[in-house]
């Protein structure tokens, strides 16, 4: 199937989630979908306040068929409920939604994550912008730079406008933080608590943005 093919299968804006999601289960817009085990669509409710958006499915996200399942995942839940949100409240997201992964003989069946190229992240583009339309958010957290970069542009900075509000077009304003993945890699426990309570703040940044 190409990318042409693929693209039209998207309903189109306005088209309730669960068709999306229907949608989405067959696409083949990129080879992702070949090595990965099940597309990973974005859960949360209509209307959520809040729309957050990561890379793309780790392996236990892969497996499950849910978003954000994982360590990166159990993090996040406990930034969201230290900042006050509640995660059944917003909904969550990859900009890519099929596992990329590599494996070696020295890591054994271990699959591990690689980043997803820029075609992946267009191919999957019009999946996030059509979840987008759907839920209808006050405001979008974007969680690393492959999420903030897919609606900002390849020359969006994180570092740069980290816990900012960054206008989007007539679209609801966007606010860039780190994906909870770089925490659980730092260097040692100091430094990700340092950057646990940084993310925290920027979450609760968001939510104030969005009246929660």
């Amino acid at each position: 199937m190409t990318n042409i093919e693929s693209a039209s299968s998207i309903p189109p804006p306005g088209s309730p989630l669960p068709a999306l999601r229907a949608a989405a289960a067959t696409c083949h817009a990129c080879p992702l979908w070949r090595r990965a085990t099940q597309t990973v669509f974005g859960e949360g409710p209509l209307h959520a306040p809040l729309f957050l958006i990561g890379e793309q499915p780790g392996d236990e996200e892969d497996r499950a068929g849910h978003p954000f399942v994982g360590p990166a995942g159990r993090l996040l839940s406990r930034a969201l409920e230290d900042a006050g949100i509640d995660r059944a409240q917003a909904f969550v997201t990859n900009a890519v939604k099929h596992f990329k992964w590599s494996a070696t003989p020295e890591r054994g069946k271990r699959r591990i994550h690689e980043k997803p190229n820029a075609a992946e992240v267009r191919a999957c583009n019009p999946w996030l912008l059509a979840e987008i339309a759907a839920v209808e958010p006050r405001v979008i957290v974007c969680l690393g730079a492959t999420a903030a970069q897919a609606l900002l542009g390849r020359t969006f900075k994180v570092t740069e406008h980290r816990g900012q509000a960054v206008a989007w077009a007539e679209r609801p304003p966007i606010v860039a933080t780190v994906h909870p993945a770089s925490i659980l890699r730092a260097r040692d426990e100091a430094a990700r608590r340092s950057e646990t309570v940084r993310f925290v703040a920027d979450l609760r940044a968001a939510a104030q943005l969005a009246g929660v």
